[in-house]
């Protein structure tokens, strides 16, 4: 994933926080239509006003395309920075304890935690002159449209705001908000993004190292999640039952994935070369498994390898085996346990990209 880092400067004896980053056309245009940053042709430097720096809307925005840094600003944060932990007020501090305290004992995700905490940050930091008591409704409906909208940010992190305030105002604090009256944005119905089956074997094909390629394969091959991959360790190949056991999945979740004798020959001849001790697939320090971003990097150089232009992600992979059961005439029940889908309406999405399922369908043009 590309990273993006932040740093405080001035340009004109103005106070700026400036984005500093390899060059690359999609952040730039990111950058000038989101944020209206501007360039200095002076410093070669993208920026914008300190006066207008919101970090969580920043992290909204690059969220999924870019890494945000924020290592050369943390030891420099003033009082008076106003989206940052380290200035919040007592009150906004200790409600936004209160409320990890209670998603941690209801053992939600750490992702979930985190997202919905710092959710809950923004909406109460946004009313920060208002008592939280009085906090109403009507409230919640202008943060929307004076934050959330007015920034044209993305239905997903309205909806993850609207979730964390019901369960905030529910749970923790009672409120004027009538929790049960707050409705989340409509559902957006994206499609997924589906590779060809010729796309999917120059992409797993492309990597030299047998841990990267293996890594890929098995992305493919069992429709992981990339934390899934991560997460597995060695004994969770069962090679004599030609199954893959993926534990403590998304919701706490175990499922088992079959697996066949070309993946397991793949496994094999990593496990030869990397003789792993604990994880299946584990970074540079023996016993710790490998990075997130690591496995990013894998991809990305095998995309560029195969002049893939378009923007493929781990998930890419998911989907398009997802889809590709499907083109072969797997039952879609039998899809939703092995994706680990909770209701089949969720993997329904995938008959909407199956090219067999539309390729049946003939316009009527063809009649005339």
């Amino acid at each position: 994933m590309k990273t993006i880092k932040l740093q405080y400067d001035t340009h004109h004896n103005e106070k700026i926080v400036s984005f500093i980053f390899v060059k690359d056309f999609e952040l730039i245009h990111i950058l000038k239509t989101k944020l209206n940053a501007r360039w200095s042709a002076s410093k070669r430097i993208w920026y914008i006003s300190y006066s207008k720096f919101d970090l969580n809307q920043i992290r909204e925005i690059f969220k999924n395309i870019a890494e945000i840094d924020i290592k050369s600003i943390s030891n420099t944060i003033s009082k008076n920075e106003t989206q940052t932990e380290t200035n919040l007020t007592d009150d906004i501090a200790f409600e936004k304890e209160r409320f990890e305290k209670w998603l941690k004992f209801k053992r939600y995700s750490p992702n979930t935690i985190k997202t919905y905490s710092d959710a809950l940050f923004v909406f109460l930091y946004f009313f920060k002159d208002k008592n939280i008591t009085s906090l109403n409704n009507n409230d919640v409906i202008y943060f929307v449209n004076e934050y959330i909208i007015k920034q044209k940010l993305s239905f997903s992190y309205q909806n993850q705001i609207i979730n964390a305030i019901k369960l905030y105002f529910k749970k923790i604090r009672k409120s004027k908000i009538e929790v049960e009256a707050l409705q989340r944005p409509r559902r957006q119905h994206k499609l997924p993004n589906v590779l060809s089956k010729e796309e999917v074997k120059a992409i797993l094909e492309a990597p030299t190292n047998i841990k990267h390629r293996t890594m890929l394969s098995l992305i493919y091959a069992c429709g992981l999640r990339r934390s899934e991959l991560l997460n597995l360790k060695i004994a969770d190949v069962d090679s004599k039952r030609h199954m893959l056991i993926i534990r403590n999945s998304k919701g706490y979740k175990d499922r088992q994935v079959p697996i066949s004798d070309k993946i397991i020959e793949m496994l094999r001849e990593y496990y030869k070369a990397y003789k792993p001790k604990i994880w299946l697939f584990e970074g540079q320090q023996t016993g710790e498994p490998y990075s997130e971003q690591s496995l990013q990097n894998v991809l990305k150089h095998a995309i560029k390898k195969v002049n893939i232009s378009k923007p493929v992600t781990l998930h890419w992979l998911r989907h398009s085996y997802a889809t590709h059961l499907l083109e072969s005439g797997v039952d879609i029940r039998y899809i939703q346990t092995l994706l680990g889908h909770k209701s089949t309406r969720t993997t329904e999405i995938y008959t909407h990209v199956s090219e067999k399922s539309l390729q049946k369908i003939s316009s009527p043009f063809d009649t005339l």
